[in-house]
């Protein structure tokens, strides 16, 4: 429901704004038909000698329902990119080998996800070892002699091969019955199987895998792929590995990551933190003297504020060196002598790269701020040899992430990449304005407003307020595809940070703590209201909230609180409804033993009172139910019991069920009949007047 997976002083409320100009003419709408087009960039990595850019870009064959990637480089000055890896499966993860002459990528072309290397000057990959059950992340050794990877293997087994064997006697089993003795049986879409995840290393010529971690009980890093990036880090000298994860009994439980070493030959799995809560992405400076690491202060709290925090290899005092800084740590690297740290932060619907001295000091805005480099996300950043540049992921509201560049102080920006011009020239892709409304209490709020694509002043649109998931998220200044497709059916689109949101301090974040249908309704609310009162375009009677995740737990909150019908219908996605039964359902359950203070049974009346399920007697609302059968995180009882209440109380309804689907709907077609379908739901309510079309 979270993660899942970003104070200016407030202009007079009620002054005139500039909004964005009109779609240019001749442009055409963006619709759900449309969303095959899109090609998706990421994965931008600096060759050794900084002349070339490795990167990913994905294509989607929407007739045969699947999306494939191949691997790209492109000169770090700019120019034409070329294309390097032609597989019909998924080719992605490049990594330059030490002298940059090679490129090592992780690829599905021969089944399941293996490590391959390609010579800079092109012809045939070769793949460096079969792993059975295939390859999580890796990256080089130092000396380009082999890799350190992670794979999956039963605790007790030696080899692969032992893990084969195992799987082949499951095979042979005719009992399908699975025993679980302990908590996480499950995870997001996916029955535990008894592996866990460990660290190995390979030479990369004909070398035979060897578990650097063979004792550890559970998975050896608690990420493996997130949004910080890597979770573990090889030392310059190349002898020692550094990974955060954690091995408490209860995984279901505890949000405890530690810091770990282990010598690359193998041998004793070490602690190097012993923070009581979340110490995770260590990154070692390039002396091999500290570590670098971001760390939270409360046990038990995902989303409490991450530090960056430093500490003298090998049993240093931990030191913070942003206690000060209001905004949490995300990704992290050194400096190439070791003098900085950077690292990116979320920050007001922005998310942007920041610097300080090792040795702490004063914090520096490098990319984004508004400067050169603009709103939105600049994400992925990878610093060219002696970070005299940098290239990094841009994401601004008008475009999809493409490869930008900008010198060591963020100036000089450049464009590298441009694989959707031809859709940004023929498509309206639109802007959004920012807003700054009072919220609950007289908090400053901050939310977006996007015009309908065929603007004209004197009429009036009906409106989509989409609310995010978290709760501890943050929608920014950035590109959706609702936006686009909403604004494209001449609808207006408001979306904004309620209580809970990241990117706007820790008291704001820690406000929805215990109160779900508190100040963040109220801050939603009181947007809405804002801007029905400040532009008159909007047709206050046709307003319809969507939400996902969390934002669908608040539209159905909204379905049992619209007494005032500010909301003429409603979509939730992945929602819940019941307290007692997501908690009794869910995986990782410090989130809820957090958001409302315990367990059901220790905090009873807390989750009565926020369980939408229970106000049904006021359910009145249009309201479509969509989830997916998999998710495991928000698990589809919600969206049933959801369903089959407002199907007895006769409130117009609907539920679209994925069986293949799980917290997200990734597959083309079904993710297209998403977008179909809610834009319809919508359009039947505030355009057809509930009318049902054949």
């Amino acid at each position: 429901m979270r993660r899942i997976s970003v104070f200016l002083i407030v202009m007079a409320l009620t002054a005139a704004i500039v909004l964005p100009a009109e779609a240019e003419e001749g442009k055409k709408p963006w619709t759900p038909d449309d969303l095959w087009k899109l090609k998706r960039v990421g994965d931008n990595q600096v060759s050794p000698d900084g002349k070339w850019i490795a990167y990913v870009v994905s294509v989607t064959d929407f007739e045969e329902n699947s999306r494939n990637s191949d691997i790209w480089i492109i000169p770090a000055g700019g120019g034409e990119g070329r294309r390097m890896t032609t597989s019909p499966k998924s080719d992605n993860h490049p990594r330059w080998s030490p002298d940059g002459k090679k490129i090592a990528f992780l690829s599905s072309r021969d089944g399941s996800r293996q490590i391959y290397i390609l010579p800079l000057q092109g012809g045939e990959a070769r793949k460096a070892a079969d792993i059975y059950g295939g390859v999580g992340d890796f990256i080089w050794t130092h000396d380009g002699a082999g890799f350190i990877f992670t794979a999956r293997i039963y605790p007790g087994c030696e080899d692969f091969e032992c893990v084969e064997e195992k799987d082949e006697e499951k095979e042979k089993r005719k009992v399908t019955a699975m025993v679980h003795k302990s908590l996480m049986y499950r995870h997001w879409d996916t029955y535990e199987d008894g592996k866990v995840q460990h660290l190995f290393h390979i030479a990369a010529e004909d070398g035979e895998p060897r578990d650097i971690t063979p004792g550890l009980k559970f998975d050896a890093l608690t990420y493996w792929l997130g949004s910080a990036g890597r979770d573990f880090d090889l030392s310059p000298d190349g002898k020692t590995i550094y990974f955060s994860g954690k091995q408490d009994e209860d995984q279901a439980v505890s949000y405890n990551e530690e810091i770990w070493m282990v010598s690359v030959d193998g041998g004793e799995v070490r602690k190097v933190t012993s923070n009581p809560a979340a110490d995770s992405h260590p990154r070692v400076s390039p002396d091999g003297k500290y570590i670098a690491f971001r760390a939270t202060r409360r046990p038990g709290y995902e989303s409490d504020r991450y530090e960056l925090t430093v500490m003298e290899l090998p049993d240093g005092e931990p030191v913070s060196l942003t206690p000060d800084f209001d905004r949490s740590v995300g990704s992290l690297f050194w400096s190439h002598d070791g003098k900085k740290i950077y690292f990116t932060a979320e920050d007001q619907a922005d998310i942007n790269l920041f610097s300080v001295s090792a040795k702490g000091g004063k914090l520096k805005t490098v990319i984004g701020g508004g400067g050169d480099a603009g709103h939105g996300y600049h994400l992925s950043v990878q610093p060219g040899p002696k970070d005299k540049f940098f290239t990094y992921l841009y994401r601004p509201m008008v475009h999809y992430y493409e490869i930008f560049r900008c010198n060591s102080k963020g100036g000089d920006v450049k464009k590298l990449t441009g694989v959707n011009d031809d859709l940004y020239a023929e498509y309206h892709f639109p802007d959004a304005e920012e807003i700054w409304f009072e919220g609950a209490g007289g908090a400053k709020v901050h939310g977006f407003l996007v015009k309908p694509m065929n603007f004209d002043p004197g009429k009036q649109y009906p409106m989509l307020v989409r609310i995010h998931g978290g709760p501890q998220q943050m929608f920014g200044y950035a590109y959706r595809t609702e936006y686009a497709i909403f604004s494209g059916a001449d609808y207006a689109v408001f979306f904004c940070n309620p209580r809970g949101s990241t990117g706007y301090g820790t008291d704001f974040c820690d406000g929805i703590n215990g109160d779900w249908g508190g100040k963040v309704i109220e801050d939603i609310r009181s947007g809405v209201r804002h801007v029905l009162a400040n532009y008159d375009w909007v047709d206050s009677g046709k307003v319809a909230g969507w939400g996902g995740s969390f934002g669908g737990f608040v539209c159905n909150w909204l379905q049992g609180h619209n007494e005032d019908g500010m909301f003429a219908v409603l979509v939730t996605h992945a929602g819940e409804a019941d307290q007692w039964s997501s908690y009794g359902s869910t995986e990782e359950l410090w989130f809820p033993e957090w958001e409302l203070f315990g367990t059901p049974w220790d905090k009873p009346e807390l989750n009565d009172r926020y369980s939408p399920i229970r106000y049904a007697k006021n359910f009145s609302t249009p309201h479509l139910i969509i989830h997916g059968e998999l998710d495991y995180r928000v698990p589809i009882t919600g969206g049933e019991q959801m369903f089959t209440a407002l199907q007895r109380l006769g409130v117009p309804s609907k539920m679209i069920r994925y069986p293949d689907e799980n917290h997200w709907i990734l597959q083309p077609h079904n993710s297209r009949f998403w977008y179909a379908s809610i834009l319809d739901w919508c359009d039947q309510w505030l355009r057809r007047d509930g009318a049902e079309e054949e």
